[in-house]
């Protein structure tokens, strides 16, 4: 199984109902992106400060490496993308994904 953790910041003037559209989207994308098994997200909450601006996370797990690999350039996550990129805060760390 792979994990594949995305972290976003978030801007500070983003609606919570964009934040919920962007997670409902994420959501969506299970059972319709082949090895895509579960999706998971929401703000931070952690009270140790260490999250480096860091607002926002999801967890997707998928199946296998090839299942990632085929996720990144399917067209429902490009679908998806548009609404990822519509919450996040203009600077060059916006964004970070690791996958284990």
């Amino acid at each position: 199984m792979i994990s594949h953790l995305v972290l976003l910041k978030c801007r500070p003037d983003v609606s919570q109902t964009q934040i919920d559209d962007m997670f409902t989207q994420l959501n969506s994308l299970v059972g319709v992106i082949p090895g895509l098994l579960s999706c998971s997200g929401g703000e931070n909450n952690s009270p140790e400060g260490i999250n480096r601006g860091y607002t926002h996370g999801f967890v997707m797990q998928f199946e296998s490496i090839e299942a990632r690999d085929n996720y990144l350039p399917h067209p429902e996550h490009k679908k998806v993308q548009p609404a990822i990129h519509t919450v996040l805060n203009e600077c060059e760390d916006n964004v970070l994904v690791i996958d284990f």
